[in-house]
């Protein structure tokens, strides 16, 4: 089974429905790094040098790789990325190799095998 490692720098209030879009899609878990900051091609205004830019976060999620593509998609368009400036990116890294998931491979494997 090979993976794909789907990163989702989002703004804090979005959080939830990334993970909630994830699992309804096949994702079996994620990890969420808190307190990220980030700009894009807009420079965010500050006020007496204090940033006015919500906060962000970083989520991890490992997922097969015939799911990954969907989720990538779908957690795009609930979140309004391309439509809205500033509201966050998603991308995804090919996974050469992975420890530790054997129980995600285990619960995987019957659901992929369906979709091939």
């Amino acid at each position: 089974m090979h993976f794909k490692l789907l990163i989702v720098l989002v703004e804090d209030e979005h959080t939830d429905i990334v993970l909630e879009t994830a699992r309804e899609l096949g994702a079996t878990g994620a990890t969420v790094l808190s307190q990220a900051r980030g700009e894009g091609i807009e420079k965010k205004k500050t006020f007496m040098g204090l940033s006015l830019s919500s906060a962000r976060n970083v989520i991890l999620l490992l997922v097969e790789e015939h799911m990954s593509r969907r989720i990538l998609e779908t957690v795009g368009e609930v979140c309004e990325f391309d439509d809205k400036p500033g509201t966050g990116i998603a991308f995804q890294i090919d996974v050469e190799d992975a420890v530790g998931v054997s129980q995600q491979i285990n619960k995987l494997a019957s659901e992929v095998e369906e979709r091939i």
